[in-house]
């Protein structure tokens, strides 16, 4: 698969979630964890699954840095 978006971070899935119309799927990085938001048809569609690997990809026009 190619892809333009340049960031593309590549784990396993540890938990996925399902709402009612939302699925809150969990990626460990190696230590560091990323939740996803998707639909539940995505996850459907994808066969996303506990202990599989995946891959976050992230398309951002902004990034922002806060401080206390």
């Amino acid at each position: 698969m190619k892809i333009s978006a340049r960031n593309v971070l590549t784990g396993k899935i540890v938990d996925v979630k399902k709402g009612a119309t939302t699925a809150h799927v969990q990626i460990d990085l190696g230590g560091s964890i990323i939740t996803a938001s998707i639909t539940n048809e995505a996850v459907d569609a994808l066969k996303l699954v506990s202990g599989m690997t995946a891959s976050a990809v992230i398309k951002a026009s902004d990034v922002m840095v806060a401080v206390e």
